[in-house]
């Protein structure tokens, strides 16, 4: 069984093993595992003004209730924050913003937003006893490195009973159990230049794959900018082209390949193997380093 839907920006295809039998149970359970990226995205879009992290986000120095759906990936972003010392922050939604990524998917409506350019990580609050955010001047959080794996996650858990199955949003997914062929799922690296073709075929089970790719939104404002940028210089680093990582979750495998481009050769290959995660780098001149026993 196999369903298609656009949310987030991107084309989420959940594919599921199951046995005529089972057909009703696996079509309500996708459809269940649909809703969950519906909520996130509603919950956690800077694109749209009436998204419940960017009302949040205007009630400063205030603690705001705000829903598990903002409070996971916020959470786990500011953690990733802390381990890079702000080389990946979630408060890069203003630059982001500046350099023309900031037009809804769908309505074609665009946001400019009137925040601090000093904002940073640590600007903001989160209290886990009460579930408040709390933020000290104007900021945009953009939770484009956590969303999407955090909705892989959450519908991943609705299909959990199934035997084998993948949720893919854009080539970030996770894959659960095993295929109809009762073998690993076999995943194909993305190749960063000929993107109609794979330069590295990995195999996964109970495993989530997700990349960041310079070579995926450039800027429409500025040339050499593209989507994964440098909070401290607001720049595009340029050391690598496409950082995959395999991960137990989509929240990890999103957050970690995001923190490792980010962060360029060196430094990023580090963070990978102090987090003892897999993964796949490829830099400018398509040379691929492999982390984690790959």
């Amino acid at each position: 069984m196999k369903k298609t839907k656009l949310f987030m920006d991107t084309v989420v295809d959940i594919q599921v093993v199951v046995a005529d039998h089972s057909r009703d149970k696996a079509a309500a359970a996708v459809d269940r595992a649909f809703e969950v990226f519906r909520k996130v995205e509603q919950a956690c879009s800077r694109f749209s003004r009436d998204s419940e992290v960017m009302k949040a986000t205007r009630q400063l120095q205030t603690a705001v209730k705000i829903s598990p759906f903002i409070f996971e990936p916020l959470r786990f972003a500011l953690e990733v924050a802390e381990v890079t010392n702000g080389m990946f922050d979630p408060t890069v939604g203003k630059a982001m913003e500046d350099y023309g990524f900031n037009q809804h998917y769908l309505t074609g409506e665009t946001i400019q937003s009137s925040a601090s350019d000093s904002a940073t990580y640590q600007d903001i609050l989160l209290d886990e006893e009460h579930r408040t955010l709390y933020v000290n001047k104007p900021l945009v959080i953009d939770l484009g490195a956590v969303a999407k794996g955090f909705a892989i996650d959450l519908a991943a858990h609705e299909l959990k009973n199934f035997e084998g199955f993948i949720v893919n949003a854009g080539g970030d997914l996770f894959a659960g159990g095993l295929d109809k062929q009762g073998r690993k799922w076999k995943i194909g690296i993305q190749h960063p230049i000929h993107k109609d073709q794979v330069i590295q075929m990995i195999e996964v089970s109970n495993e989530a794959v997700c990349t960041s790719g310079s070579y995926e939104r450039k800027s429409p404002l500025k040339t050499g900018i593209h989507h994964l940028m440098n909070p401290c210089g607001k720049h595009s680093p340029n050391e690598w082209i496409s950082c995959s990582v395999i991960a137990p979750y989509a929240l990890m495998a999103d957050a970690f390949s995001t923190a490792a481009f980010v962060l360029e050769k060196d430094r990023g290959k580090a963070l990978l193997e102090e987090v003892n995660l897999k993964g796949i780098l490829i830099d400018q001149d398509l040379q691929i380093n492999r982390i984690g026993g790959i």
